[in-house]
């Protein structure tokens, strides 16, 4: 057990306090972070009739709901297989979260949007965006959480958050069980329960903090290493000069990475970029890509180019580059062309082993990326609090009892395309559950369980 320690959250005096801290305010849990999470997690608690304190950091609710999918918030898949949920994400402890996604499931989330009137679409591959704006999805969060009359502190800074272990003859708390205390600019909240929903690192601009990482390095809770994940990638500038014009150019592609067991690969569009390449396949694939890796890129998946070529040849007198533009864009075509003098021949006095380089270099694109946009450019953060600490049916840490993390702040990140949003409200769901029942720390709960098996 870890008692009261703090963490180096930041000291400076805030102008909103009274010189003396008021009387400490009272709530059957505490959570951290109003983003989707949080939110939907705070509502389902609520629901239970538990009395539930949501704190933020941020000046707006849930930005990240806000700017996601290009503003109408692409908020689930339909294609998610909650028997094999690992599929579609990416973990050090693939399993843990096949429960929350089998127990609360995108046909679940989308009949509590119906429920509130709200218009969707399926855009492309099992995605779910609103038709009308993401601001419609936090709306109905807020009004979930303002029906069960759910506290809000929002922009409110937290200063320090202290664990109270319960007194060994105290007979009104289980084993083992004690109160947090959250010391912010606003006084001081205390809960027996505390969960965590404060995100990753992505898009710092609009708030992300280390928040939630520093608290599970309070309690000793692992953390697995950080990184951008779903961000697009940058190359050097002597790899990337001869590509660097054809920014804006965006086609399908096949894009590989990894060898043996570890290899992946996405059919999905690719964007060229000034310093790189993005694009949903490149988002896709940058979560599994590692640094020192190659990327392999098919431009035209599904296509014999060197055959088709050879054919071409037979009745056309064009140059190579204009006969390859019906397959490819015209600039791409032009630009890709220029790296060697035998490409840049009418098609008819282009030898065969010339139409079968440019076919292979096509097909068979070997490239390295440098590194990433990073976290202002990343969609997700990869790795984070170690779920092998937590039971995948609560989200409560095994060692920490009343400690819950929910979200991206754990090590498990989702697909492009609405797994995320479905692993918050998942997680949510499994943690508001949890909530709800009575105090037994999780390494009770889950021995009672084995025994009952």
């Amino acid at each position: 057990m870890h008692h009261s320690t703090p963490t180096p959250f930041p000291s400076r005096p805030s102008p909103h306090r009274p010189s003396a801290e008021p009387a400490s305010q009272t709530f059957d849990a505490i959570i951290l972070g109003a983003g989707a999470a949080g939110l939907f997690c705070a509502a389902q608690a609520g629901k239970a009739g538990l009395r539930i304190l949501l704190i933020d950091h941020a000046r707006k609710l849930a930005e990240k709901i806000r700017i996601s999918g290009g503003g109408r918030s692409n908020f689930t898949n339909r294609d998610l297989d909650p028997r094999a949920p690992q599929r579609h994400y990416l973990s050090q402890n693939a399993h843990f979260c096949r429960s929350a996604l089998s127990r609360f499931t995108p046909q679940d989330f989308v009949a509590l949007v119906q429920a509130h009137g709200i218009g969707f679409h399926e855009k492309h591959k099992g995605q779910l965006f609103c038709d009308h704006s993401s601001n419609d999805l936090i709306d109905m969060l807020d009004r979930l959480c303002q029906q069960q009359r759910v506290q809000r502190w929002q922009h409110c800074r937290i200063e320090r958050v202290d664990f109270q272990p319960a007194a060994d003859n105290a007979p009104e708390h289980p084993p083992a069980h004690g109160h947090y205390q959250i010391h912010t600019e606003r006084g001081l909240a205390t809960a027996p329960r505390l969960v965590v929903a404060t995100g990753g690192l992505s898009i710092p601009k609009i708030g992300a903090s280390d928040l939630g990482y520093r608290i599970a390095r309070q309690f000793g809770i692992g953390l697995i290493e950080q990184r951008p994940g779903l961000v697009p990638l940058t190359f050097d500038a002597p790899t990337w000069h001869p590509f660097k014009s054809l920014a804006g150019i965006s086609l399908p592609a096949r894009i590989a990475t990894g060898v043996g067991k570890n290899a992946t690969h996405f059919d999905e569009d690719l964007l060229f970029t000034h310093r790189g390449l993005s694009g949903p396949g490149i988002l896709q694939i940058s979560s599994y890509w590692q640094p020192g890796q190659p990327l392999c890129i098919d431009l035209l998946p599904g296509l014999d180019l060197t055959a088709s070529l050879q054919q071409a040849r037979q009745h056309s007198r064009k140059l190579l580059a204009n006969e390859l533009a019906q397959w490819l864009p015209a600039r791409l075509a032009q630009t890709w062309t220029q790296q060697s003098p035998a490409w840049q021949q009418p098609i008819d006095q282009t030898a065969d082993k010339a139409l079968r380089q440019l076919a292979d270099s096509l097909q068979q694109w070997h490239i390295t990326p440098s590194g990433t946009e990073g976290y202002a450019k990343a969609e997700v953060t990869l790795g984070g609090v170690d779920t092998r600490a937590l039971s995948s049916q609560s989200m409560e840490c095994r060692q920490q009892p009343g400690l819950f993390f929910i979200g991206e702040v754990l090590d498990v990140t989702g697909w492009l395309g609405g797994y995320n949003f479905q692993w918050a409200w998942a997680s949510a769901h499994a943690c508001a559950q949890a909530l709800a029942q009575p105090l037994i720390p999780a390494t009770v709960a889950d021995s009672t369980k084995r025994r009952n098996a």
